[in-house]
């Protein structure tokens, strides 16, 4: 490989990531919050926080304002622009993040600081989602720029986006327990409010990283940023694929956001209730740690079984795994380490398939001119399916456990879970086309065919024409 070719495709590389690293926040900020919760249930008691119901309704609340900046930021994406989208989305991360930390009640009021940090995080969510539409679609038409090698184009995505969740879900599970060694479990506020401060870096880095990036070349084609929108035409067409996606996301998220969030709790159980945080803390950075070989190792074999088909083995594995746990679940909670290692297994496996693939499957489906409110509308309508089920577990691990029986009752999402990911499966297999290399740019060629055969103008399509042009000399230069 030559000098620069070599420049040239670490420059491409690094492109994608700047798009999609900025997901990190996304992993570390809905992760965190269930480590906050632990910390806040000891420092204020269980009766004190329980009587605000904001467990619950705190993370519901940062699903709630996630969905909004999806929906939002996936029309703005495709009208306005990727850059927009992008620099708005991680400024508002690092304003509420920041805010977050620094949530007070009026003269020390404890149901006014968890107030006010319900509504922080609302308005952090609305960032956090703000980055799927618009970070996530940039990074998908970055990955086929003629820089990156064909056969690698799904695993910088993927590397790029879900390894960067990830990864902040792992950090997220980590920092509390160093800061725990740092200032003792004496001053327990201290470390829920740096852990939460602690997310403004990561969004500022990312920031700066971004100021001088450009729109994709996608983007700049074959956008319809100043044409109108036939959203009816695109419902024809890409309904059928939209439903399917954004159903298997809603499965996704429901099992796999909850169990993030309840892991603390679920390895308190296991432990005896342990009295240590740093036993329960530290089990929840092990468990995480699982995430991180199944986005890994999916990333790198999702080139050559392709999207569809990894997603779909990924979930297979994923159910044997939970089906397995349920049903041996007495005998694993004796044994931590054992526990640990098949909890890691069903939440890795979750990562390898949908984890990894639902991201290219809602971006490279759809064509660049609705890429953003496609992608956009899925990522929604799996947050709602990560909503539901952060208020679905604790009433299903009580109904499970309705007798006393906390092993029982701690089976419960597994059962549920293992069957949910056998029937995303089902839906996959059935309802959405495999993907190929370069896609996107075949699949752009194709919307415009058919809305032309639909009587529709495309001449509109794309940036102004000084701006194409300017784009193509500056890449001729370059």
């Amino acid at each position: 490989m030559s000098s620069s070719t070599f420049k040239e495709r670490l420059r491409s590389v690094s492109l994608i990531f700047a798009c999609g690293t900025a997901l990190f926040s996304d992993g570390y900020a809905n992760n965190i919050i269930g480590s906050v919760n632990t910390l806040l249930l000891r420092i204020y008691g269980a009766d004190a926080v329980g009587k605000h119901n904001y467990s619950t309704t705190l993370a519901s609340l940062a699903f709630a304002g996630t969905i909004v900046g999806m929906v939002t930021f996936g029309y703005l994406s495709d009208k306005i622009g990727r850059k927009f989208g992008m620099m708005t989305a991680t400024a508002i991360v690092v304003v509420f993040s920041a805010l977050s930390a620094a949530s007070v009640g009026a003269h020390g009021s404890l149901g006014g600081m968890l107030a006010m940090l319900s509504a922080m995080r609302f308005l952090l969510g609305i960032g956090i989602g703000a980055e799927y539409p618009c970070g996530s679609v940039s990074a998908s038409e970055q990955s086929e720029e003629p820089g990156i090698n064909k056969n690698a184009q799904h695993r910088w995505f993927a590397l790029a986006t879900n390894t960067m969740i990830d990864v902040g879900f792992v950090i997220s599970s980590f920092v509390p327990l160093v800061l725990l060694w740092i200032f003792g479990e004496n001053h327990l506020r201290a470390v829920w409010r740096v852990s939460l401060g602690l997310g403004v870096f990561p969004a500022l880095a990312v920031f700066i990283w971004r100021l001088n990036m450009d729109e994709p070349a996608r983007f700049k084609k074959d956008s319809m940023k100043r044409a109108r929108i036939p959203y009816l035409l695109v419902l024809k067409r890409y309904g059928g694929s939209l439903a399917a996606i954004s159903f298997s996301w809603f499965l996704y998220d429901f099992i796999v956001y909850p169990f993030g969030l309840y892991s603390s709790k679920i390895v308190n159980d296991i432990t005896g209730g342990s009295e240590s945080l740093t036993v329960v803390f530290g089990w929840n950075v092990i468990i995480n740690l699982f995430y991180i070989p199944g986005t890994v190792g999916g990333a790198f074999i999702v080139d050559y079984l392709g999207p569809k088909n990894t997603m779909i083995l990924g979930l297979l594995l994923q159910a044997l795994f939970g089906f397995f746990m349920s049903g041996f679940y007495k005998q694993l909670s004796s044994h931590i380490a054992g526990f640990a290692v098949m909890y890691g297994l069903f939440l890795s496996f979750g990562e390898v398939g949908p984890g990894n693939c639902l991201g290219l499957l809602a971006s490279k489906t759809s064509p660049t001119a609705v890429r953003g409110q496609f992608y956009g509308a899925a990522a929604a309508i799996g947050k709602v399916g990560a909503f539901v089920g952060t208020w679905a577990f604790p009433p299903m691990i009580a109904a499970f456990g309705k007798d006393g029986n906390v092993d029982r009752g701690n089976t419960g999402p597994f059962w549920v879970g293992s069957g949910l990911a056998i029937l995303s499966a089902t839906v996959i297999f059935f309802c959405v086309k495999p993907l190929s290399h370069d896609g996107m740019i075949e699949e752009d060629k194709k919307f415009r065919a058919y809305l032309e055969a639909n009587g529709y103008d495309t001449s509109l399509m794309g940036l102004e024409q000084e701006d194409s042009s300017a784009w193509e000399k500056e890449k001729e230069f370059s």
